[in-house]
């Protein structure tokens, strides 16, 4: 059976989507996108038509049906951001027929979209969480007694990500309390007027973060699940919290990662959605247990990792919703080094020397998502070295502090 990809996004994630369709398939994918991203520029494995009004519902709808009417064959649909499942989640009826995507609900969807609804929803599921309150920026409360230093961060990921303002940063971290209320007076002050998460930092640099991506196939069953530290997270304001190194098969502490996977299987069969899905964690020292910042409805920035253990995300989509074939059940437990960061960046700015070890000794069978030999544009190839040494830049002038 022949078949399209159309993927949903020009960002990271879009571009690797990508790469992973044409070194599976040796076919281009289609990429719809609103913005012109630099990650998806330049490149010779995708095609790719910009659209100002892709997040309007009606075009949304309009400019996918469109495309559609002019293939006579299955066309695979992969969003790459919650905005884009959240569009195809809410207009299943409307979508054409021969658009195949995953079957998920919106309402479900919600609940992981917005963190007050996914740690209220959630609370007495398998997962462990961190001790967390939530402030409603248009209203005036009482600020909970928390320890400091604390996370803050939007409940409502989808508005927040859409409000530009002076001063915005996509997680905050907050040493004290008159930080806190210099913070809360910024985001009174800005286009967003939704609920924030105030949630206590557990303690530990970022290799105490953890990268879980599972997939449950159209039976409600996991059929892929990795378990990946991170050694070392972007550091500009509006990409920390993204993954710059991690290591699959890694973890440098005592916590018990067959139990934190039973609880994942046993939560993700329970949701009761298809697709690919993003756990992101942190490890507790103080009680041994890894526990969950958030769940993403989709695959993440970082998830290209699992190409390399044999676990292509495309053909896995293919196989499972074009195909229905029965996926035979992966645990990927071998080691493999995924980076977005050069060399250097790993020597200097690595806090856990064991983490720091392996990844220098896997350095020379790494994965980037974003360096695919099959790509072969000067110009890309030009911009991605000018990125590389962007981040010695990056990372010397970065505020955030692990």
């Amino acid at each position: 059976m022949d078949f399209q990809v159309f993927i949903i996004g020009s960002d990271a994630n879009a571009y690797y989507m990508a790469r992973a369709c044409y070194e599976e398939y040796h076919k281009k994918a289609h990429l719809i996108a609103k913005e012109r991203l630099a990650f998806t520029k330049f490149s010779n494995i995708l095609t790719i038509s910009y659209y100002d009004n892709l997040w309007e519902e009606e075009d949304f709808v309009r400019i996918l049906n469109t495309k559609a009417e002019k293939y006579e064959m299955p066309i695979l649909v992969i969003s790459t951001n919650e905005t884009y499942s959240l569009l195809l989640a809410r207009n299943q009826k409307r979508l054409a027929k021969n658009l195949v995507y995953f079957k998920q609900e919106e309402k479900v969807i919600k609940t992981l979209m917005n963190k007050e609804q996914f740690y209220k929803t959630y609370k007495k599921s398998s997962l462990c969480f961190p001790e967390t309150y939530y402030f409603d920026v248009a209203k005036d409360q009482i600020l909970p007694t928390m320890k400091y230093p604390m996370i803050l961060k939007p409940a409502n990921v989808v508005l927040y990500n859409h409000v530009p303002f002076e001063g915005k940063k996509k997680i905050y971290k907050i040493a004290s309390e008159e930080e806190l209320k210099e913070t809360i007076a910024l985001l009174k002050n800005s286009p967003y007027q939704d609920k924030m998460i105030l949630q206590e930092f557990i303690p530990g640099n970022d290799s105490y973060l953890f990268d879980s991506v599972v997939y449950v196939d159209r039976m409600g069953k996991v059929k892929v699940i990795s378990f990946a530290q991170i050694g070392i997270q972007e550091r500009t304001k509006s990409m920390v919290g993204n993954a710059a190194a991690l290591i699959n098969g890694l973890n440098t502490f005592d916590g018990d990662v067959l139990e934190a996977k039973k609880a994942i299987i046993t939560f993700m069969e329970k949701l009761g959605m298809n697709g690919f899905f993003e756990v992101d964690m942190k490890y507790d020292e103080r009680d041994q247990k890894f526990k969950v910042l958030e769940i993403n409805a989709r695959q993440g920035r970082s998830s290209y990792y699992l190409v390399p253990l044999g676990v292509n995300l495309v053909k896995v989509m293919v196989d499972d919703l074009l195909y229905q074939k029965e996926l035979p059940f992966a645990d990927l437990n071998e080691k493999v080094l995924l980076s977005f960061v050069p060399k250097n960046i790993i020597k200097k700015y690595v806090s856990n020397p064991l983490f720091q070890k392996e990844a220098l000794r896997l350095w020379k069978k790494r994965v980037s998502p974003m360096e695919c030999k099959l790509d072969k544009n000067w110009r890309r190839f030009l911009m991605m070295k000018k990125r590389l040494w962007h981040y010695e830049k990056e990372y010397a002038n970065s505020d955030w502090q692990e």
